[in-house]
C-alpha cells in the first residue's frame, strides 16, 4: 500500500513541514488513528461505517469533545510536577511520558501508582535543547545513525533524516515503549516528538506497525491526508483506522499577553467532533530556565503561561458554559476490545 500511495505521502509530508514551521494557522487538524487489530478481509458494517467516532463512544454527531493533553513529561522535574499539579485541577486528563529524558522514573513511579491516569508515550528520536540533552534507551552500538558523535539523539528532525535507518527507529521506538512497560506504565496511546514519525512514509509505517503491535491508539491528520489524497484516506480507513477531527495549539505567534484570549477563543469556538488541545507545562523556575535557554518556543515562561490557564477556573467555566464534554485516550482505546 505505501509505495502505491508513495506520491501522496510526499505531498502530506510538504504539508507538515509547512504547518510546522510556518505556524500561522491557529487550529491544526489531527486525527487520533487506531488500528484496530490485522487487516481482515471481512467488511465492516454499514453502522460502522457510518457512525463517526463521537457516536461510537455514545455521544451525539454534534456533541463537542475535548481532550486536553499535555506534552512531554518526564523531560525534567519541573515539567513533571507542574503536569501532575494540572491533573488534579480536573481540566487536564491526558498526557504523554518522554521515556528517554531524565526525568522519566519520576513520572513512571506516578503512573505506577495512577494506572488510571490518561499517559501514554511520546515517541522521542530528538533532543531539542542546548545544554539539556539526552540519547537513545537503546544501546548506542545499536542505533548509531540516530546519534551525534556525543551520542545524543538530534536536535531537528531535518538531521535526524539525514541518515537515518527505519530498522534503527524501530528497536528503539520498541526499546522505548517495553522500558515504559517494565516500569509499570499502562500506555494509553503514541504520538511523535516533534513530529519525526511523520517525516517519511517508512517512519510512518512504523508508528502504524506499533500501534498494530501492542494494540495502542496512535494519532495521526486525517484532514491533512484527505486534502491531499482522499483515496490514501479511504484506504486507511479501509485498513481499520478510527479518526477524529482536530488538534490545536499554541504557537510562537501568540503573545504573553494574548495567551488567556487564545485559548478561550479556542473554547468558545470549538466545533462538533473530538478536539485535542495540545499543551506543554512547567514552572518558571531555574531549572527550567536553565533547560530552555536561548529556546522561548516551548520554554520556560510559555509553560508556566500554559499551567497558569489550565489550572484556572475561567477555562473550567468555559469549557462547563459551552457545553464541551472532556474525554480521555482510555475511552478511545476501549474501541479496540469492541
Amino acid at each position: 500500500m505505501w509505495a502505491k500511495h508513495a506520491c501522496f505521502w510526499r505531498r502530506i509530508m510538504a504539508i507538515f513541514r509547512m504547518i510546522r514551521y510556518m505556524r500561522r494557522c491557529l487550529l491544526f487538524p489531527i486525527v487520533i488513528v487506531i488500528f484496530k487489530g490485522v487487516h481482515s478481509q471481512e467488511n465492516p458494517t454499514m453502522e460502522t461505517e457510518t457512525l463517526s467516532l463521537a457516536e461510537q463512544l455514545g455521544y451525539s454527531k454534534e456533541a463537542k469533545l475535548l481532550i486536553v493533553h499535555a506534552d512531554d513529561i518526564g523531560l525534567s522535574h519541573s515539567v513533571n510536577e507542574a503536569s501532575i499539579q494540572a491533573f488534579q485541577y480536573g481540566i487536564v486528563r491526558s498526557g504523554s511520558i518522554m521515556v528517554p529524558c531524565p526525568w522519566f522514573s519520576e513520572i513512571a513511579d506516578y503512573a505506577k501508582q495512577y494506572p488510571e491516569m490518561d499517559l501514554g508515550i511520546h515517541l522521542t528520536l530528538t533532543s531539542e535543547w542546548k545544554l539539556y540533552r539526552w540519547g537513545s534507551v537503546s544501546p548506542t552500538f545499536d542505533v548509531p545513525t540516530l546519534l551525534n558523535d556525543q551520542g545524543f539523539f538530534y536536535p531537528s528532525n531535518a538531521e535526524v533524516m539525514v541518515d537515518v535507518n527505519p530498522d534503527e527507529v524501530e528497536k528503539e521506538l520498541r526499546a522505548q515503549i517495553d522500558r515504559a512497560l517494565a516500569f509499570g506504565i499502562q500506555p494509553s496511546h503514541f504520538d511523535s516528538h516533534m513530529g519525526t514519525l511523520f517525516e517519511s512514509p517508512d517512519l510512518f509505517h512504523i508508528y502504524l506497525r506499533l500501534s498494530r503491535d501492542y494494540k495502542i491508539p496512535v494519532f495521526l491528520p486525517r484532514e491533512v491526508i484527505e486534502q491531499s489524497s482522499p483515496e490514501l484516506s479511504a484506504s486507511l480507513q479501509r485498513d481499520g483506522f478510527l479518526m477524529i477531527d482536530r488538534y490545536m495549539m499554541a504557537h510562537s505567534n501568540v503573545s504573553a499577553d494574548g495567551w488567556i484570549e487564545f485559548y478561550s477563543d479556542l473554547i468558545r469556538n470549538l466545533k462538533p467532533g473530538i478536539t485535542q488541545i495540545i499543551i506543554h507545562f512547567g514552572f518558571d523556575n531555574e531549572e527550567l530556565r536553565a533547560i530552555s535557554i536561548d529556546h522561548p518556543d516551548y520554554g520556560a515562561a510559555w509553560r508556566q503561561r500554559d499551567f497558569d490557564v489550565f489550572t484556572s477556573d475561567m477555562i473550567k467555566d468555559l469549557i462547563e458554559e459551552n457545553d464541551i464534554h472532556p474525554i480521555t485516550w482510555r475511552e478511545i482505546g476501549k474501541l479496540l476490545g469492541e
